[in-house]
C-alpha cells in the first residue's frame, strides 16, 4: 500500500513539473540605493542578439540624448514633458514599448506610464 502511494505521488510530481516550469518567468532581483528592483526579463523588449544592431540604429538615426537628474534604472519613471519617445522599428520585433535615450543610455519605456522596462546595454 505504501509503495503504491509513493508511486502515485512520484507520477503526479513528474506530470506537474512541466506545467509549473511553464508558469515561471525569468525574474532578476537586485538592491538599488534604499530599495529593491525586480526586473522581468520576459518583456517584449529588444532581444540580446539584436541589441548591437539596435544601438547602431540609434546612432544612425541621431536620436537626441535627454538629460534628467534621476538615475536611469528599470522601474524608474521618466518625465512627462521634455523627453521625446519613438516607436521601435518592426525589424527589432513587435513591441508595445517606445524608446528614447536618457543620460546616454537607450531605454524602452511603457508609453502610458513612462516607466522604464529595459535599459538596452
Amino acid at each position: 500500500m505504501r509503495n503504491r502511494i509513493l508511486a502515485i505521488a512520484a507520477i503526479a510530481a513528474a506530470i506537474s513539473a512541466p506545467v509549473a516550469a511553464q508558469a515561471q518567468g525569468v525574474v532578476t532581483t537586485g538592491v538599488v540605493r534604499g530599495g529593491s528592483v525586480i526586473v522581468n526579463e520576459d518583456i517584449d523588449g529588444i532581444a540580446v542578439d539584436q541589441r548591437p544592431a539596435f544601438r547602431e540604429y540609434i546612432v544612425r538615426e541621431r536620436v537626441p540624448n535627454y538629460t534628467i537628474p534621476d538615475r536611469v534604472i528599470v522601474g524608474g519613471v521618466l518625465p512627462e514633458t521634455g523627453v521625446t519617445y519613438y516607436d521601435v522599428p518592426q525589424t527589432f520585433g513587435v513591441t508595445p514599448y517606445r524608446y528614447t535615450v536618457v543620460n546616454g543610455r537607450t531605454v524602452l519605456v511603457e508609453p502610458r506610464t513612462r516607466r522604464i522596462v529595459q535599459v538596452v546595454e
